[in-house]
């Protein structure tokens, strides 16, 4: 049976809502309204390069391998495993940290600037110990660095292996300073400005980083326990794929990723690449 135009459209449209509102939530028409519609000086110009990776699909790979690698400081990944509610509100907490992005990549200044000022006072809050007894405060600046540093690094790499047109070497360093900007007023420690710099951060962090029985639960419910329907488990299935694929070999052995990550990943960068086709294709349809 052939479907008609209309049809492919409107299943095109419904996928697209599907998406959008899991990922920006049930006001993501407003919310993108207000980001984009509203008038204002913005943080960041049309054209610098943080603008044209926060825009493009291949971010649903990077944002999944930066959880990832993020997991692997144990320290970040306590304070992550006691206050963010990852596996009790998962499509909450990605509908906060979409939204996050999009007020400081696209939104005005005023608002970008509120943004920052509410993760801080929520940061300000959070504070416990490990498992191991060691203390921790998530605006600890030396805390705030690595998750930063990590995923402005998969941000990066999922998008010169799967954006639309890659960055040139001017372009990277362009996105790792755009990147430093937000951290700097998050209160990071030391936000590297260049992709050397970058490199040279998170080489700093290496010593620090293990896996743990918290970063190995969050790996499997990444991976292969998502709350997600079943039509949208194989097409998930390749997405995980990709991201672990965007790991260093020292992290993905690491996390040991469950036995269908493993068995995908030779079909990791085809996979990735369709499904960021796919993406583009559902996301210009809302």
């Amino acid at each position: 049976m052939v479907r008609s135009p209309s049809c492919v459209g409107a299943l095109r449209e419904r996928a697209g809502e599907s998406l959008l509102h899991r990922v920006a939530g049930p006001e993501a028409h407003r919310k993108r309204a207000r980001i984009h519609g509203t008038p204002g000086p913005r943080w960041f110009g049309p054209d610098r390069p943080v603008r044209t990776v926060h825009g493009d699909a291949s971010m649903y790979i990077g944002g999944l391998a930066a959880l990832l690698l993020q997991s692997l400081h144990p320290t970040a990944m306590a304070a992550v495993a006691a206050h963010s509610g990852f596996q009790g509100d998962p499509w909450g907490r990605l509908q906060r940290t979409s939204t996050f992005l999009a007020v400081t990549t696209f939104g005005t200044s005023q608002d970008a600037e509120d943004a920052v000022a509410r993760v801080r006072e929520v940061h300000d809050r959070i504070r416990g110990t490990t498992s191991e007894g060691v203390p921790y405060h998530a605006s600890d600046p030396h805390l705030l660095c690595w998750v930063h540093i990590a995923e402005t690094e998969c941000f990066l790499r999922a998008y010169q292996r799967y954006g639309r047109a890659p960055l040139d070497p001017a372009g990277e360093d362009g996105y790792v300073a755009d990147m430093a900007e937000v951290a700097r007023r998050l209160g990071a420690e030391r936000p590297p400005g260049t992709r050397a710099g970058l490199k040279a951060r998170l080489a700093e962090y290496r010593s620090e980083l293990r896996a743990t029985p918290e970063s190995r639960a969050a790996a499997r419910y990444l991976l292969s326990e998502p709350p997600l329907p079943s039509l949208a488990r194989l097409p998930y299935a390749f997405l995980a794929a990709a991201a672990v694929d965007l790991l260093p070999a020292w992290a993905r052995t690491a996390l040991d990723p469950p036995a269908a990550t493993r068995l995908l990943r030779p079909l990791a960068r085809p996979g990735g690449h369709a499904i960021t086709a796919a993406l583009r294709w559902v996301i210009t349809a809302t």
